[in-house]
């Protein structure tokens, strides 16, 4: 990108601000929260809006016929790689209506924030994305390859069926060059984060009226017991300069019996296990299967407790001279932009990305506060956190993106 080019592009960002905070509003206005509400109104909202600039979208269904995203895509005049823009239309639930300062569909602007679920994340990030869509189909003659924007409306279920129905359904892409994941965080660029291993613990006990003149061992008890152990395990240290995030282990649910009388036979642990590079799926599984011997040992006359592994995505870093890495970096400091990149705790859809060998970043979208919370007030005295996300200056991102994809 010469002098020149990179004005012609602050330029069009510019003029493209007061669009993409508009368009924002209006899917933030519309509920779309995971699980609980119809998609295809916030769907067919922004499939207009698309149509409108001569990009036609197509809706993405499951096996099932349950709506999961919607795609489109724009084709450069010369063959090339494929980079896939990827954001999420649908939300987090609202949580107590009644504590938000401006309700939660209100895309309400004060301050210079825009309020709303959804607003960080991450209907801002589709409706930025969407316009860059917009600038680079009048300029296809110029581009390799093709860019396509990806929107998932079932992302916070944790069941990513947009994501999975593009990057493994029957007409799945097989040139992808990488993906940048449309989440919050100005200052940021996640090029790799923690795998995880997720797993249901389920631990046997005798059953046995509780008011009998025999005590039989108790499933909770002895699972309250596998909770110790499981929170006092010690991981091996494996932070490195490359990674630098060690592994974890939590306990997140704990569920089992039922009223008074009945001496439970069955509880179960829900168990979140954050991997790392050196600490893999395999180290958490064996590690897992270790401590769980242990409690059913010091229990006898119970039954084995039975592991079910119900999520494995591995830990990724991007490489430091990765394509996708590189020119999103170069492209921000080309344009005065300072963005560190980050090793993530939290998993991302990164992670199942790299289970695809597919190269992502997720990160460098909106300024936010309060990720899922509600209200300010709240935040500051009684540590909820509020949903305060997009400060209305999104051209920057719009800047780095577009760059990143002419460039290609």
């Amino acid at each position: 990108m010469n002098h020149g080019d990179e004005h012609d592009v602050l330029a069009a960002a510019s003029r493209d601000h007061e669009s993409a905070v508009a368009l924002t509003r209006e899917l933030v206005a519309i509920p779309s929260r995971g699980g609980i509400d119809p998609y295809e109104p916030v769907l067919n909202r922004l499939s207009n809006w698309l149509g409108r600039h001569n990009l036609p979208a197509t809706v993405l269904k499951d096996k099932t016929d349950a709506t999961v995203g919607l795609t489109c895509e724009i084709r450069g005049s010369r063959p090339g790689p494929r980079w896939v823009l990827d954001a999420c239309l649908d939300t987090a639930p609202f949580g107590v209506e009644a504590t938000w300062t401006h309700p939660p569909t209100s895309a309400a602007i004060a301050d210079g924030w825009l309020y709303g679920r959804g607003s960080a994340d991450s209907k801002s990030g589709a409706a930025i994305f969407s316009h860059i869509a917009a600038r680079l189909a009048t300029m296809t003659d110029q581009l390799r390859g093709s860019l396509v924007l990806l929107f998932d409306v079932d992302e916070h279920t944790g069941a990513f069926g947009g994501a999975k129905r593009y990057f493994e359904g029957p007409d799945a892409p097989d040139d992808v060059a990488g993906v940048m994941i449309g989440y919050p965080g100005m200052d940021k660029l996640v090029v790799g984060g923690r795998g995880v291993h997720r797993a249901k613990l389920h631990v046997h006990g005798v059953a046995s009226h509780s008011g009998g003149s025999k005590t039989t061992p108790s499933a909770i008890e002895k699972a309250a017991n596998l909770t110790r152990v499981l929170s006092a395990a010690e991981l091996s240290d494996s932070a490195s300069s490359e990674f630098p995030m060690a592994g974890k282990l939590t306990v997140t649910a704990i569920e089992g019996g039922q009223g008074y009388s009945l001496t439970p036979d069955l509880c179960t642990l829900n168990v979140d296990v954050r991997t790392t590079l050196t600490f893999d799926d395999e180290d958490a599984a064996r590690l897992l299967k270790h401590l769980v011997a242990q409690v059913d040992d010091a229990w006898p006359g119970t039954q084995p407790t039975l592991i079910q592994v119900d999520t494995r995505w591995p830990a990724f870093a991007l490489a430091e001279d990765a394509r996708l890495r590189t020119a999103i970096l170069d492209a921000a400091a080309k344009v005065g932009v300072e963005v560190e990149h980050k090793i993530a705790g939290p998993s991302n859809i990164g992670n199942y990305l790299a289970d695809l060998n597919i190269p992502a970043t997720a990160g460098f979208g909106v300024d936010y506060v309060g990720l899922h919370g509600t209200d300010p007030h709240r935040e500051r005295v009684r540590n909820i956190r509020r949903r305060r996300p997009i400060r209305t200056r999104p051209r920057r991102l719009a800047n780095v993106r577009r760059e990143m994809t002419a460039a290609t």
